[in-house]
C-alpha cells in the first residue's frame, strides 16, 4: 500500500518538497491546489512506490543551498542525479507536468522498452479537479475555460504574470508582468 493510502505525512512532504522545487511554487500553494494526495497516488500508481521513493531519496540527499551559488550547484545536482537519470529523468518532468496541466502523461517509449511497461502508463487526466487546479493557469495569469473565471469584462484587460520569490531575473519588489505589447519595440 502505498503513502497517499496510508497517510505517511512525511512521504507526502518528502514529493511536495520535491514538486515545490521543480514547479517554482511553494508548497502552500501545491497544498492549496487539493491535488497533492492525488498526484502522489497517480504517480505511485503508473511507477510504483518504489521508483517515486528512490526520486524522493535522492532529492533529500541533494545539497542544501544557501545563495545564488549555492541555489545553482543544487539546480545542476538535480538536472544531473535526477533529470539527467536515464530512469528517473522522465518521471521527474512527468511530475512536473502533472502539476502544471493535471495531465499524467505516457512515459516515452525508450523508458518503457528499458524498465518495462506500466499498465496504467496511459496519457489521462487524474481527476474532473485536476485541469482547473492546474498550476500552468497561476504561471500564465489567466483562468481555465469555465472555470475560475474572475468576472464580467476582465478579458478587456491584459493578463497579469505574478513574479515567482525565487525568480532570479527580476527582483521580489517588482511589479507583475503585464501582457501588453509595447508598439514601439514590435517590428512593422
Amino acid at each position: 500500500m502505498s503513502a497517499a493510502k496510508t497517510g505517511d505525512a512525511s512521504r507526502l512532504d518528502q514529493f511536495l518538497a520535491f514538486s515545490a522545487e521543480v514547479t517554482a511554487f511553494g508548497v502552500v500553494e501545491l497544498q492549496g491546489t487539493g491535488q497533492a494526495e492525488a498526484y502522489l497516488q497517480t504517480v505511485d500508481d503508473v511507477v510504483g512506490a518504489a521508483l517515486v521513493d528512490e526520486l524522493l531519496v535522492l532529492h533529500a540527499k541533494a545539497p542544501r543551498a544557501t545563495g545564488n551559488e549555492g541555489r545553482a550547484a543544487r539546480g545542476a545536482h538535480l538536472r544531473r542525479t535526477i533529470f539527467g537519470d536515464g530512469k528517473l529523468g522522465p518521471v521527474a518532468r512527468n511530475i512536473v507536468k502533472l502539476w502544471y496541466s493535471g495531465v499524467w502523461y505516457e512515459l516515452p517509449g525508450a523508458w518503457t522498452e528499458t524498465y518495462g511497461p506500466a499498465p496504467q502508463d496511459v496519457t489521462f487526466v487524474v481527476s474532473p479537479s485536476s485541469y482547473v487546479e492546474g498550476l500552468l493557469w497561476t504561471a500564465i495569469g489567466a483562468h481555465p475555460a469555465g472555470a475560475k473565471a474572475p468576472g464580467y469584462g476582465s478579458w478587456a484587460a491584459p493578463p497579469r504574470i505574478p513574479r515567482f520569490a525565487d525568480d532570479p531575473v527580476s527582483p521580489p519588489s517588482a511589479e507583475p508582468v503585464d501582457g501588453t505589447v509595447d508598439a514601439e519595440r514590435v517590428p512593422a
